[in-house]
């Protein structure tokens, strides 16, 4: 079976065992993917929240406001709200799977993008993670549950979470080994770039110097070969 029967092939039975097993998909994201495409990447305490319908009036959004005690990337700030589709007004709820459930006096980290109606989550439920302290206090970070399936398009088939519960401080230096590398991959890439630009400079350049004499060459090339194709 190919790899993309192989996907169609799950995508399929997970649609159609929805339904009783409350399943979805979702592409499985890379902790450097994540890293690479948030727009910021806060540690801190959800200490209020608020649900209302969003503008068109038919959808509810849940607002939590963040009290940031680290930020890992992007630029510090005391506090932010974050935007995830579902919650409750009065006696309207509304959910949707793969969306994590912010609690208040609870610890995050959150990886975050920007969306219309604000902050939101990057690749909702696996940009969250679940902050806890231990019984030596230590602070332990590790991914929120989730009943999506994660799926690889690579290979066409469900994986695994690949996020294991990590102390702060290691999640932290991943996040920096991480955003180290992407850097250093730009200024790799920024000096090829500037190599070709200017390889294609000098080549003209040689050009412009010496167009009469690759003019005279050419043209003496045309002639040699309608001499001898005249013969």
């Amino acid at each position: 079976m190919t790899p993309n029967n192989r996907l169609f092939a799950l995508a399929a039975a997970v649609l159609l065992s929805a339904p009783a097993a409350h399943a979805s998909m979702a592409v499985a994201a890379t902790f450097d993917d994540k890293v690479a495409l948030a727009t910021s990447i806060i540690f801190g305490k959800c200490v209020r929240q608020e649900s209302r319908f969003d503008p068109s009036g038919r959808w509810i959004v849940t607002y939590s406001t963040f009290q940031i005690e680290k930020t890992m990337k992007g630029n510090p700030q005391p506090e932010m709200t974050v935007v995830t589709p579902g919650g409750q007004v009065g006696s309207v709820h509304q959910d949707t799977i793969g969306i994590p459930a912010f609690h208040p006096g609870a610890e995050n980290v959150i990886f975050v993008k920007n969306s219309s109606l604000g902050p939101t989550v990057l690749y909702f439920d696996q940009g969250a993670y679940d902050v806890t302290t231990d019984d030596r206090g230590e602070k332990i970070v590790s991914p929120v549950l989730s009943n999506l399936v994660k799926i690889d398009t690579q290979r066409g088939m469900a994986v695994a979470p690949n996020d294991v519960p990590r102390p702060l401080a290691q999640f932290e230096r991943d996040v920096n080994d991480t955003l180290r590398s992407l850097r250093e991959q730009k200024i790799r890439m920024d000096t090829l770039a500037a190599e070709r630009l200017r390889q294609e400079a000098s080549f003209w350049s040689v050009v412009r110097q010496n167009k009469w004499t690759i003019v005279l060459a050419l043209a003496g090339i045309a002639f040699a070969t309608w001499r001898l194709l005249r013969h």
